[in-house]
């Protein structure tokens, strides 16, 4: 939800062609890991606890790790975005269709989302997103490597659209790279202080020309598979799992 802090100025100054550059080099050292419990679990709701304390979005907690009721949903994944070996950034999915049709999203705008899941549309929510600014490799490019995930889910589930809530004040970096529209306005959202609207990515067209304009987005189906083919609950220990947009062609 607060992905767009530190990117504009950096972007805004740079070409598509020098950020794909960038990215794709960052890559290199880069894992994503599926998270399930222990230490690792714990690592990323710390992060969120310190990311959002930071933007006022959640006063202290004693714990100083921030989890909420929907992160044991047996349509729920919890990622772990790794540079160098560190975390650097987290965020969460729900994939919802009339068989799991909860998340945070349709808990917040059933008005929006309950009648859509009735007539057989298809979701992925994408939550909880928290980053490390300290930890980031260089100014602005942790947005890109963590909503790379969305879009490998995107290619996976294959579903009508893709759900982002975000602070108005960050909305400008969801339309811009994504196409990203808006179906709300800003409202309490369960969990935080801060009002949150509602955008929507379609899917589609759409997904296909970001791809095409940000190959870094771009996963073979192995990678799809891994991160998404198997339950993110009940397993025993975190997956890491290497980003292949470089290897796309190959595996096409």
């Amino acid at each position: 939800m607060d992905a767009a802090r530190n990117v504009s100025g950096v972007v805004s100054a740079a070409g598509d062609s020098v950020l794909n550059r960038s990215i794709m080099q960052l890559l290199e050292h880069v894992d994503y890991r599926l998270i399930t419990g222990g230490e690792d679990l714990e690592a990323i709701y710390r992060l969120r606890y310190k990311s959002y304390l930071r933007s006022g979005m959640c006063g202290p907690i004693a714990s100083g790790m921030f989890e909420d009721c929907w992160d044991n949903l047996p349509n729920s994944y919890r990622f772990g975005v790794y540079c160098y070996g560190e975390l650097v950034s987290t965020l969460r999915f729900h994939y919802i269709s009339s068989e799991h049709p909860h998340s945070p999203s349709v808990d917040a705008y059933p008005e929006i989302l309950v009648s859509r899941l009735a007539r057989g549309e298809t979701f992925i929510d994408g939550t909880r997103f928290a980053s490390d600014p300290d930890g980031a490799p260089s100014p602005g490019v942790l947005p890109f490597l963590t909503l790379r995930l969305a879009m490998v889910a995107s290619c996976y589930f294959g579903q009508n659209s893709v759900l982002t809530p975000v602070k108005i004040e960050h909305s400008n970096f969801y339309s811009r790279y994504f196409n990203a529209v808006q179906r709300t306005e800003a409202k309490v959202f369960p969990g935080v202080l801060v009002p949150i609207a509602l955008f929507e990515i379609p899917a589609g067209e759409n997904m296909h020309r970001t791809l095409e304009r940000f190959p870094f987005f771009r996963s073979t189906p192995t990678e799809q598979r891994l991160m998404f083919g198997n339950p993110a609950i009940n397993r025993l220990t975190p997956l890491s799992i290497v980003p292949t947009a470089k290897y796309y062609r190959d595996a096409a």
